[in-house]
C-alpha cells in the first residue's frame, strides 16, 4: 500500500553545517524549491526570513542547522529550522503574545526576529530534548507563511 498526497503538498529538507556561508545556501535552496514549484508570491519574504532563523543559528550555536520546507495542502508553507542550542528566544517563546522590539537605529543586528513577527502569519518553536533523561538536542523555530494565491485557489 503506497502513501497518497494531497496535491500541492511536498517536503524538503536541507542539512547546513556551522559555516558563514549556511545563510547564503538556505537562501539560494527557498529560491530554487519555492521557483520550481511556482510560488512567487511569498518567495521574497520566506527567502528572508529563513535566511535570518539560518544566520541565527550559526552565530549562536556551535554546530550544524537544519532547514526544512514544507508546502501544506491549503496553501501555507511552513519552513523549520533546527539547531543544537536549546535556547528559544522571543517572538518564538512562550508565551505566545512575547514580542520583540525593533532594533535601534544604529545596531548591526537584532532585526532577524522582529521581521519573522512582522512578516509570518504565525510562527513559534518547540525545544527538543529537554526531558529529564534527554540530553538535549536543541530546538526547532518555525514560521508560516500563506500563499494567497493557492488559498484563493483552494
Amino acid at each position: 500500500m503506497g502513501t497518497v498526497s494531497p496535491p500541492h503538498t511536498w517536503t524538503y529538507a536541507l542539512r547546513l553545517p556551522h559555516d558563514p556561508r549556511a545563510a547564503r545556501v538556505a537562501r539560494m535552496t527557498v529560491r530554487s524549491v519555492l521557483e520550481s514549484h511556482g510560488r512567487p508570491e511569498i518567495l521574497d519574504a520566506v527567502e528572508l526570513l529563513a535566511s535570518e532563523l539560518v544566520t541565527n543559528a550559526y552565530l549562536h550555536t556551535g554546530g550544524p542547522a537544519s532547514l526544512r520546507l514544507t508546502a501544506l495542502a491549503d496553501g501555507r508553507l511552513r519552513v523549520g529550522v533546527w539547531d543544537s542550542h536549546p535556547y528559544i528566544p522571543a517572538p518564538f517563546a512562550e508565551p505566545p503574545g512575547d514580542r520583540v522590539p525593533l532594533a535601534q537605529g544604529g545596531a548591526l543586528g537584532g532585526r532577524g526576529l522582529f521581521l519573522v513577527q512582522e512578516y509570518a502569519d504565525s510562527w513559534g518553536g518547540w525545544g527538543l530534548g529537554d526531558g529529564p533523561l534527554d540530553r538535549g538536542t536543541g530546538k526547532l523555530l518555525w514560521f508560516e507563511m500563506r500563499d494567497k494565491a493557492l488559498c484563493a485557489a483552494g
